[in-house]
C-alpha cells in the first residue's frame, strides 16, 4: 500500500455494534498485512482508520471502511460512511456526510471528498468549511461554501463559485441567504499566507447585490496585523467639499506599523494624515502627522478669525507611555499645530483635543514622570494649552514649568500613633498677557467688538500697536469690584510643604474623636509684567510690580467628633444617626492680596467638603480663622436590599478673618455661601430602592431664607431584566455669582435613555437642555443685533445644547449604527451655535468597516466663510 511515511491500523470498534467474525478477519489480515509493509515507522505519522467494517481487497490492492468510519492522519480527522484507501495512486475517497476537522479546529464538509491518503491535497464536492477564531470582540465563526473546491498542499483552498460570510444562518430558513454575503467566481483561501482573495466578486446583503469589484483580498479572520488598505471614509463640509480616504496599514514588523489616510477634498485638494506606532519591551509611542496644501483658502476667514490667510497648514502630534519598574512610568501627549481651527477644519482626530464649558475646546501637551508607592505618590508634569476657538487669545493661556506633586503616608510614632502625612507641591507659571473679565454686562468690552458692544480700552491696540486685534473678552473699566483678574502677566512660582497628623479614638460610649494637626508653609515668587497688552491695568489691582516674595506659613490644630446611635428595628432595617461636629483653630490668613490664584479658581460648597480642613481646592489660597463645620448624617439599611443616606449642615466662622470673605484678584470666596460668619446650609439625600433604582439629590440653601443657591439632582433606573431599558435623569441649576465673571445662573437638564428593543436592535442617547443662555442672549444680542426674528429664537427657555442619539443594528457579523450629534461652538459671528452632524458607521466582521461623516449645519462654523 502506497501510505508515505504511515502505518495503517484498522480498529473495530465492537462497542457500536455487532460484526461478522468473516469481517474481524479481514481487518486483522489487512492490519497485519499493513503493518508488515510499513515497518518501524513513526507512530506520530500513522493512519488510524476506525469503522464498523473494515474490507481490504488484494485485487485492487484498496481498504475499504464503512458505518461510521473515522481515519486520523497528522492532527487532521476525517468522518465519513464510507472511505475507500487506493494504495496503488495513494488517493482516499469519502462519500456520505464527510467532515474533516483540522488541527486548529475548521471543519469542513461535503457530500464527497477526493484527497490524497495525508488529506493534504484533492476534491471537494458540495464544499462548507467553518472556521472560529477570534478578534478584538470576542469569538468569531467564518463559513465558506461552493458547488466543487480544490485543496492543495493542505495550505490552499479553492472555492469555484464560492460564497464568505461570517453570518450564521437562519435557523428557521437555513436556505435564506444570510445577511451579508461575498459571492466570487473563486475564493482562494491561503492558510499559509493567511489571506482571502476574491476574484470577480460582489457583496451582497440580504440576497441584494450592492457592489461589486473584479479583484481583492483580506486577511484570513485569525491574523490580527497585516498589512494592507483599510475601509474608506467619507466626509462632506461646506469648507472641504466632497472627501474620500483610502487608508493603508503596513505591518512594518511584529512591534511596529504605519498607517496612512490620504484623503481627498474636492474644494480643499489633497490631506495627507500619517500614524506611526511602535511598542518597545518597557512601553510604546505613536506619532500622527497631517498636512495640506489649501486650494481655496477663501473657504476659511481671515486671520485672527480663521486661517484663510494660510495655505500650508498642519499639525503633528506624539504620545508615549513608558514603564521604568513598577512604581514609575512617565509619558507625554505633545500637540504641535499651525493654527487653532486645523483640527476641527479637516475633522482630524486628536487624543490631546478636549472641550470645556461645552463650547470653548483646547488643545492639550504635556510631559511627565508618576511614581506610586502603597502610600505614597508622586507626580512632575510641564503643561501647554493652546486655545481652538477664535475666542482664545494664546498669550492669555498658562503654560506649567513644571508642577510637582508628592505625598506621603507614614504610621505616627509612638506614643502619639496615628497617622502622619507630608505633602509637597511645587509650580511655575508664566502668561505673556493678563486676562481679566467683568462682573457686569455694561463693562463687558472686546478688542474686536460685535455691533453694540464696546472697543477695549486702549484704541491704539485695536490698531496694531501691540498686534492684531483678538476677540476675547475684557473689562471697558479696569477697577476692582467692576472687573477681576482671571490671570496674571508674568512668571510666577510657588513652593507649598505641609505636615499633617491625626488619630482616631473611640470610647467605651461610642463616641469618636479624632484630634488632628498640621502646619503648613509657603512660598510665592512673583515677577509681574506690567508692559504690552492690557497688562499695564493690573496696577490697579496689585500695587506691586516686578519681583516680589510672599511667604507664609498656617499652623492649625482640630478635633473631631462623631456620635452614631443605632436602631435595630427588624424588618423595618438599622437605622444610624450620627451627629458631627469639629472644629479648627489657626492664625489669619496672609499675602492673599499680592499672589497670583492660579489653582484655587474653583470653589464648590457642599455637603462633600463640608468637614475638610480647608475648603480652597488649590494651593494658593490657605484658609483661615477658627472655623466649626457642624452636621448631621443618617443612614438606614433594610433586609430587603433597601438603603439611603442624608447629611445636612452648616459652617461658621467662630473667630478670625474669614478667608472666603477676603476678596483677592478673582474674588474667589464672593457667593460661594462660605463668605458670612454663618455660611449657607448644605445638604444631600440618597435613596436605593433596590440595585437597579436610585435618586441622588444635593444642595446649598441661603442660611437667612432658605433660598436654593445650589441644586443637584439624578435619578438612575435600570428595568432589566424586566424591561430592556436604562434611564437616567439629571439636573442642576447654580445661581449667579457676578463677582466672580457669572452673571447669570447655570442650569442644564440632561436626560438619557438606552433600550433595547429587540436582541439585534437598539435605541440610545442624551440630550442637555441649557436652561439659562436665553438670559445672556435676551440682555446682549437681541438688543445688540435690533431685535432679529434669529434672535428671538435663541431667547427660548428650552435650548437644546448638546444632543447624542443613535440607532445600532448590532448581530454576530454586522454593525450598523447612525448618529445625530449635535455640539456647541462658537460661530464666526462670536456667537453661541449648534454644530450638528450625521455619523453612519457600516462594520461586516472580519470584512472591514466604512465610516461616513455629513455636516447638516445650516450656520457658519468657527473659522469658516459664509461663502
Amino acid at each position: 500500500m502506497g501510505v508515505r511515511r504511515s502505518t495503517v491500523v484498522a480498529a473495530v470498534a465492537l462497542a457500536l455494534g455487532s460484526v461478522s467474525l468473516t469481517t474481524l478477519a479481514r481487518a486483522q489480515t489487512a492490519n497485519d498485512l499493513i503493518a508488515r509493509k510499513a515497518g518501524a515507522q513513526s507512530d506520530k505519522s500513522r493512519l488510524l482508520v476506525e469503522g464498523r467494517e473494515i474490507v481490504y481487497n488484494r485485487d485492487k490492492n484498496t481498504v475499504a471502511a464503512s458505518g461510521d468510519v473515522e481515519l486520523n492522519y497528522g492532527g487532521r480527522t476525517l468522518q465519513a460512511d464510507r472511505v475507500t484507501l487506493d494504495r496503488t495512486n495513494g488517493r482516499v475517497h469519502a462519500t456520505g456526510n464527510v467532515r474533516m476537522i483540522e488541527a486548529n479546529g475548521t471543519v469542513t464538509t461535503g457530500d464527497r471528498f477526493e484527497l490524497t491518503d495525508d488529506f493534504r491535497t484533492g476534491f471537494i464536492d458540495s464544499l462548507r468549511s467553518v472556521q472560529e477564531t477570534r478578534d478584538a470582540q470576542g469569538p468569531v465563526v467564518t463559513r465558506f461554501s461552493a458547488p466543487r473546491g480544490e485543496r492543495v498542499d493542505g495550505q490552499t483552498t479553492t472555492f469555484q463559485n464560492g460564497t464568505y460570510t461570517a453570518c450564521e444562518p437562519c435557523r428557521d430558513n437555513p436556505e435564506r441567504p444570510p445577511l451579508w454575503q461575498v459571492k466570487a467566481a473563486r475564493v482562494i483561501h491561503n492558510n499559509e499566507e493567511r489571506r482571502i482573495y476574491y476574484e470577480n466578486a460582489t457583496i451582497e446583503v440580504a440576497g441584494v447585490p450592492i457592489g461589486f469589484w473584479p479583484y481583492f483580498w483580506t486577511p484570513d479572520p485569525s491574523v490580527k496585523r497585516e498589512s494592507g488598505f483599510l475601509a474608506p471614509r467619507y466626509i462632506h463640509t461646506k469648507a472641504l467639499g466632497y472627501g474620500a480616504a483610502i487608508p493603508y496599514f503596513w505591518a512594518i514588523s511584529p512591534d511596529k506599523d504605519l498607517t496612512l489616510y490620504p484623503t481627498f477634498h474636492s474644494r480643499q485638494g489633497f490631506l495627507m494624515q500619517a500614524e506611526y506606532r511602535q511598542r518597545f519591551h518597557t512601553g510604546g509611542l505613536n506619532i500622527r502627522a497631517a498636512g495640506i496644501a489649501q486650494q481655496d483658502e477663501d473657504a476659511f476667514l481671515p486671520g485672527p478669525y480663521g486661517a484663510g490667510d494660510r495655505r500650508w497648514r498642519g499639525s503633528i502630534e506624539t504620545t508615549g507611555r513608558f514603564n521604568i519598574n513598577e512604581n514609575w512610568h512617565y509619558g507625554w501627549d505633545v500637540a504641535l499645530l499651525s493654527d487653532k481651527w486645523f483640527l476641527q477644519n479637516y475633522k482630524i482626530r486628536s487624543e490631546s483635543f478636549a472641550a470645556t464649558n461645552y463650547v470653548l475646546p483646547e488643545s492639550t501637551s504635556q510631559a511627565f514622570l508618576r511614581g506610586q508607592g502603597d502610600r505614597s505618590f508622586f507626580d512632575m508634569r510641564a503643561m501647554y494649552f493652546q486655545g481652538l476657538s477664535f475666542a482664545d487669545w494664546q498669550k492669555q493661556l498658562p503654560g506649567i514649568t513644571p508642577v510637582i506633586d508628592y505625598d506621603k503616608r507614614v504610621n505616627g510614632p509612638d506614643p502619639i500613633g496615628g497617622e502622619v502625612r507630608f505633602q509637597f507641591n511645587f509650580a511655575n507659571i508664566n502668561r505673556a498677557a493678563t486676562q481679566f473679565s467683568s462682573t457686569s454686562i455694561a463693562n463687558r468690552a472686546y478688542p474686536y467688538a460685535p455691533p453694540g458692544f464696546q472697543s477695549v480700552l486702549p484704541t491704539a491696540y485695536g490698531t496694531g500697536l501691540y498686534g492684531t486685534a483678538i476677540p476675547y473678552e475684557s473689562c471697558a473699566v479696569f477697577q476692582r469690584g467692576a472687573c477681576i483678574v482671571n490671570g496674571l502677566a508674568g512668571n510666577f512660582a510657588r513652593v507649598s510643604a505641609e505636615a499633617s497628623w491625626r488619630r482616631r479614638f473611640i470610647d467605651d460610649a461610642g463616641q469618636t474623636w479624632t484630634p488632628f494637626a498640621y502646619l503648613r508653609a509657603d512660598g510665592f515668587f512673583n515677577n509681574f509684567d506690567g508692559d504690552g497688552y492690557q497688562n499695564y491695568a493690573v496696577t490697579n489691582f496689585i500695587r506691586t510690580q516686578g519681583n516680589d516674595f510672599v511667604g507664609r506659613v498656617m499652623p492649625a490644630v482640630g478635633l473631631e467628633y462623631r456620635y452614631p446611635f443605632v436602631a435595630d428595628a427588624g424588618r423595618y432595617g438599622v437605622h444610624t444617626v450620627q451627629p458631627i461636629g469639629q472644629i479648627i483653630a489657626r492664625p489669619n490668613e496672609t499675602g492673599y492680596r499680592r499672589i497670583a490664584n492660579e489653582d484655587a479658581h474653583s470653589l464648590v460648597y457642599d455637603d462633600s467638603n463640608l468637614f475638610d480642613w480647608d475648603k480652597f481646592s488649590g494651593y494658593d489660597r490657605a484658609e483661615g480663622g477658627v472655623r466649626a463645620n457642624v452636621g448631621i448624617q443618617y443612614n438606614v439599611a433594610t433586609p430587603s436590599g433597601w438603603t439611603g443616606s442624608a447629611l445636612f449642615g452648616q459652617s461658621y466662622q467662630v473667630a478670625g478673618h474669614n478667608s472666603f470673605g477676603a476678596a483677592d484678584l478673582l474674588n474667589t470666596g464672593a457667593g460661594s455661601g462660605l463668605d458670612s460668619r454663618a455660611s449657607d446650609f448644605v445638604g444631600r439625600v440618597q435613596v436605593n430602592p433596590s440595585e437597579n433604582f436610585s435618586l441622588i439629590t444635593r444642595g446649598r440653601f441661603g442660611k437667612d431664607d432658605f433660598s436654593v443657591n445650589g441644586f443637584e439632582a439624578q435619578a438612575v433606573a435600570n428595568f432589566k431584566p424586566f424591561f430592556p431599558i436604562a434611564a437616567s435623569l439629571t439636573y442642576a441649576r447654580y445661581e449667579a455669582q457676578p463677582q466672580q465673571g457669572y452673571l447669570y445662573r447655570r442650569e442644564g437638564l440632561r436626560p438619557a435613555v438606552a433600550w433595547d428593543i429587540t436582541p439585534n436592535w437598539s435605541i440610545g442617547g442624551s440630550v442637555l437642555f441649557d436652561l439659562d443662555r436665553y438670559l445672556e442672549l435676551r440682555d446682549t444680542y437681541a438688543t445688540a443685533l435690533g431685535g432679529l426674528a434669529a434672535i428671538d429664537k435663541r431667547t427660548e427657555r428650552w435650548t437644546v445644547a448638546q444632543t447624542n442619539i443613535g440607532l445600532t443594528y448590532r448581530d454576530e457579523c454586522t454593525t450598523l449604527s447612525v448618529n445625530y450629534l449635535t455640539s456647541p461652538r462658537l460661530a464666526a459671528t462670536g456667537m453661541r451655535d449648534t454644530d450638528r452632524t450625521v455619523l453612519v458607521r457600516l462594520e461586516l466582521r472580519t470584512l472591514g468597516q466604512s465610516n461616513v461623516s455629513q455636516s447638516i449645519s445650516t450656520t457658519t462654523a468657527d473659522g469658516i466663510a459664509t461663502r
